[in-house]
């Protein structure tokens, strides 16, 4: 298995995580939103797998380019 890092396009506030350690998700499914800018914007999984780890919480301030989860493919 190879580990595929989820990374953030925006700086911004999570605003609502959808998955949690040991999900079974698909390519394209929603791991987590940011808010940014009043603007709610999701983060989708690059690849197929399960979520092996998922680094933030609601409420934290995430940089562009910050790791926010890790997908087990």
């Amino acid at each position: 298995m190879t580990k595929q890092d989820v990374t953030s396009t925006v700086t911004g506030t999570v605003w609502k995580v959808e998955t949690a350690k040991g999900d079974r998700i698909a390519e394209g499914d929603p791991i987590l939103i940011i808010e940014s800018m009043k603007m709610e914007i999701p983060v989708m999984a690059p690849v197929a797998g399960v979520v092996s780890e998922i680094l933030v919480a609601v409420d934290d301030m995430v940089d562009e380019g910050q790791i926010l989860a890790v997908i087990e493919a």
